[in-house]
């Protein structure tokens, strides 16, 4: 009997453990309803993403799919692209001009950065060690906030114009933006045009040429990983991802990955061979009730 006994507690035991170990890290992570998502950030097994019309940020976990909201709804924010650094969330702030910095832990405003009175679309963020780089659609300019020690937010921010190779056009422009590890070089995608540049810190763009002729239209958040970039094409609901030469001037796409539930992903984070799109279904008029959703993707 004891035997016996021990033997299906053994089974139990496998049995449980199988059961968590399928739900851990779940295909599809459930937003609040009538959230409105648009940005989506990452760190370690911890994910942010931001609410367009109310600012509010959600903040939640890859492994379980469990969150709650740690930055609340006020009432003149937004939230659109987003970084997690080093204790910080910066927030890019779409038709307000502005971008926001929060405490990562408990969802406090540090900073807000007029960025641009009016016609502007702060669209997207990169954190590097020494500054926080915003994207404007509306401008082709990027704006710099400095970082102190251990990433602290600065007072101030520089407004530098893109030269070189970018060309501003009509419609929404810059996108999404990233950067090298080491910092010196950023990325970003114009999203009227589907073209890629690399950006220097003086605002000097070089674009990057993609075999073939290809393009990405429809560009909207972006995320490099060494040499591979990973484009999100928003309302042709896949992503790019593309091999980039050593010297990020050349590239060529290897593929694009779709999925079934994907309806207008716009930006991306990534975890280990993970990549998480958060979809923001711009073609289903929201309501209060309207599922939003993070899609799990491999690499």
């Amino acid at each position: 009997m004891t035997r016996l006994l021990l033997a299906l507690a053994c089974v139990t035991a496998v049995a449980v453990g199988a059961a968590g170990a399928q739900s851990a890290f779940p295909s599809r992570i459930a937003l609040p309803d009538g959230f409105q998502p648009e940005g989506i950030t990452s760190a370690g097994e911890q994910f942010y993403v931001g609410s367009i019309p109310t600012g509010a940020v959600y903040r939640g976990s890859l492994r379980t799919g469990q969150g709650s909201i740690v930055v609340p709804a006020q009432a003149g924010r937004a939230a659109i692209g987003m970084k997690v650094d080093r204790g910080r969330l910066f927030v890019a702030g779409g038709a307000t001009g502005n971008g926001y910095a929060y405490d990562a832990k408990n969802g406090a405003l540090l900073r807000t950065y007029a960025f641009s009175p009016s016609g502007s679309f702060v669209n997207d963020v990169v954190v590097t060690k020494r500054a926080a780089w915003f994207t404007d659609s509306f401008k082709p300019v990027l704006y710099r906030v400095p970082l102190g020690p251990k990433g602290r937010p600065g007072s101030a921010f520089a407004t530098v114009p893109l030269s070189g190779d970018y060309v501003h056009g009509a419609g929404f422009n810059v996108n999404g933006i990233d950067a090298t590890a080491n910092g010196k070089t950023l990325v970003i995608v114009q999203s009227s045009t589907g073209r890629l540049f690399t950006v220097t810190p003086s605002g000097t763009s070089r674009a990057i040429a993609l075999a073939a002729g290809e393009s990405v239209p429809n560009g909207d958040g972006i995320l490099l990983d060494g040499k591979t970039l990973y484009v999100v094409q928003n309302r042709l609901n896949v992503i790019a991802k593309i091999a980039l030469a050593p010297n990020l001037r050349t590239g060529r796409v290897v593929t694009r990955i779709s999925n079934p539930q994907f309806d207008v992903p716009t930006t991306i984070a990534e975890q280990g061979s993970r990549l998480y799109a958060v979809n923001a279904r711009f073609g289903t008029t929201p309501t209060p009730t309207t599922e939003y959703w993070v899609t799990r993707v491999a690499k």
